[in-house]
């Protein structure tokens, strides 16, 4: 019997203001809650946290909704993929040991249903973004991230939201057009046999054919929230 698989991506929760998150946060649980009873295995496609930082013995404050409707679903049987996005970087191993989600920290390809799926956020995909790409190896760096550690948590999570914003809106204005955009980088996957190709990071649905293949954007919860699914056929549904 076939597998359901759900999706969702650039969820960026911390983002707006406390009462645009309290609303955005009930709709993400009341999600969690729909998927525990309707799904086998939940994709989460990137920036799940408009920023996140943790310490060794530190997590950040707020989300608590959140976290135990994630770790409802593990306990439930429902494995939970995390793939770690341009914002909510740097986790360390709270989600894998006190909640049992599996990180990546790198896009990866899948077999669901017989079908070859490639999925990850989509940053550092983009041939035309070397500064983000120089970016990245500069904030993922072992080293930086020790010393960034040694801020006191009050005023590393305070940077980390002002930087969060920087990259968000350099995200947001840059032009990566099409060909030498995601999907670009989308073509070359399923060239290589993947039949769908799953990405966040741009904050705009897609849903584009390509030779035997399908490019996905799953867009964000920031306009308009949403979810895929699949089962036999991909389809983007919206949550209201």
């Amino acid at each position: 019997m076939d597998k359901t698989y759900l999706f969702i991506s650039d969820i960026h929760l911390g983002l707006q203001s406390k009462e645009i998150e309290d609303k955005k946060e009930r709709l993400l649980v009341k999600f969690l809650q729909f998927a525990k009873n309707n799904c086998d295995e939940l994709f989460i496609v990137g920036d799940l946290f408009d920023y996140w930082f943790e310490y060794k013995r530190v997590y950040q404050k707020g989300f608590f909704r959140t976290l135990t409707a994630l770790q409802d679903l593990t306990e439930n049987g429902i494995k939970v993929h995390y793939f770690i996005g341009n914002h909510d970087f740097f986790h360390k191993d709270f989600f894998e040991k006190e909640i049992g989600v599996i990180l990546y920290s790198e896009a990866k390809q899948f077999i669901l249903n017989g079908k070859k799926f490639f999925i990850g956020h989509g940053d550092g995909l983009v041939k035309n973004d070397l500064g983000y790409n120089i970016l990245k190896k500069i904030l993922r760096n072992r080293f930086i991230q020790f010393l960034y550690g040694l801020l006191h948590p009050d005023l590393g999570v305070g940077l980390a939201r002002f930087t969060s914003k920087s990259s968000r809106d350099y995200t947001t204005k840059k032009d990566y057009g099409e060909e030498d955009g995601l999907f670009d980088a989308a073509k070359k996957k399923i060239d290589e046999g993947n039949e769908y190709v799953i990405f966040g990071h741009l904050h705009k649905k897609y849903f584009e054919k390509y030779k035997n293949g399908n490019y996905i954007n799953l867009g964000s919860w920031i306009d308009s929230p949403c979810y895929g699914e699949f089962i036999n056929n991909f389809e983007i549904k919206e949550l209201k």
